[in-house]
């Protein structure tokens, strides 16, 4: 090991420690080192961790995640920049791979990996003591995440995984109606929006069920993200949502996101449905808090979190029920001797999944602390639009809990 790298593990070993002066001792003598050598070795060190990450089940967009929350949005662009260095050095990766380090921006713009870190720096217009701060702090995240579930086969792997977005124009449809049904004032027109939207969902998710029947047919997942505020609510939300969309998940609190696996065009259903549903949610819940302040001035923490609850399982009925609708239309029109049979495999294939992947997770309780809360959260969850599920909701799944109503 070189005199650099042995400081950086030193400084590194540090930055994970109680004791800050020595932390900052072991920066000080980053600062006062060889500045290419110390800015060659970090940034080698940042790629290293990062490849390792891969086959730990970790994904750009999740690690892009983890570190903008544990260390800030500044730490995540120069992770956006790591990950581009990563990809540099793979040949060919699968489609999705590139599609999630393009929504990051993650791309090379520098000229020499030696000279990287400066150059961040100086787009940031950062002195060079917090520079190395920050790229000592993300590392210290890199290298201390524990292995996740492997959702799919990382680059270098065998076979892609049937997983995620599908880029149809059949989806892209979906999503600008829904835009438009969050955006607009008028209740009707938002009905009659996220009703088209429901209806080529549902249509899509059977017609692919009945496509892609076979053996070789299996499911995947996705990460959500689950962060706080009020990340149990957001759990919630993910769960009644992907349940009703013939999916399941899993909620990873400490790492903050959510894990659903389920079969593609469920899963797109479950991500487009969360982010509209999230958005209609905080709206209504802004709306109904500055009301509340206006005739009263109590704490509206547990206000916020009631209402967000009551949302998410008003919601989830509400799905199940369309859901329950359009699996009569379709069985009828299709033939239920042809289509249940194939949903009930692929529901199955589904539970075998989590059990296979998360084979400890525990039940939460859900508690209630504030009445109006609750009562206004349900209201705004019979007005908000939505589009279709599949079957009941279960109870949300997690490292730390499930949780269900308890008032």
């Amino acid at each position: 090991m070189s005199d650099v790298d042995a400081l950086v593990g030193a400084a590194l070993a540090a930055a994970r420690g109680s004791d800050v002066r020595q932390a900052e001792r072991q920066l000080d003598r980053l600062v006062v080192d060889d500045p290419a050598a110390v800015d060659a070795a970090l940034f080698g060190r940042l790629v290293r961790a990062v490849g390792r990450l891969w086959p730990r089940g970790w994904q750009p967009v999740d690690v892009a995640r983890i570190v903008t929350r544990r260390a800030g949005v500044r730490p995540g662009r120069l992770l956006a920049d790591v990950l581009a260095a990563d990809r540099r050095d793979h040949g060919n990766v699968p489609a999705w791979w590139d599609e999630q380090l393009r929504g990051l921006d993650a791309a090379v713009w520098w000229d020499d990996d030696a000279g990287h870190l400066a150059g961040w720096a100086a787009r940031e217009r950062l002195d060079r003591v917090t520079a190395l701060r920050e790229v000592v702090e993300v590392l210290a995240v890199l290298e201390s995440l524990p292995p996740v579930a492997v959702l799919r086969p990382p680059p270098g792997a065998a076979a892609p995984a049937p997983a995620g977005p599908s880029g149809s124009r059949m989806l892209d449809r979906v999503r600008a109606l829904l835009a438009k049904a969050e955006s607009t004032s008028y209740p009707a027109e938002a009905e009659a929006l996220t009703g088209k939207a429901q209806e080529l969902m549902a249509r899509h998710s059977i017609d692919q069920a009945l496509l892609a029947a076979g053996p070789a047919d299996q499911p995947g997942g996705v990460r959500l993200g689950t962060d706080a505020p009020y990340a149990g609510a957001k759990a919630l939300l993910v769960q009644e949502v992907a349940a009703a969309n013939r999916c399941e998940s899993v909620w990873s609190d400490d790492l903050g996101f959510t894990t659903v696996l389920g079969f593609p065009a469920d899963l797109e259903a479950v991500e487009v449905l969360y982010t509209s549903l999230l958005v209609q949610a905080t709206s209504a819940m802004l709306r109904g808090r500055a009301e509340r302040r206006r005739a009263s001035s109590r704490r509206t923490r547990e206000y916020d979190e009631s209402f967000l609850n009551a949302f998410a399982l008003r919601i989830g009925e509400r799905l199940r029920a369309a859901t329950e609708r359009t699996s009569r239309e379709a069985a009828r029109a299709e033939g239920g001797d042809r289509l249940l049979p194939v949903l009930a495999t692929r529901s199955d294939a589904v539970r075998q999944r989590v059990e296979t992947l998360f084979p400890g997770v525990t039940r939460g309780r859900l508690t209630i602390r504030d009445a109006e809360g609750w009562t206004s959260g349900t209201a705004a969850a019979d007005r908000a639009t939505l589009a279709p599920g599949g079957r009941p909701a279960r109870p949300v799944r997690g490292s730390g809990r499930r949780s269900g109503p308890s008032r």
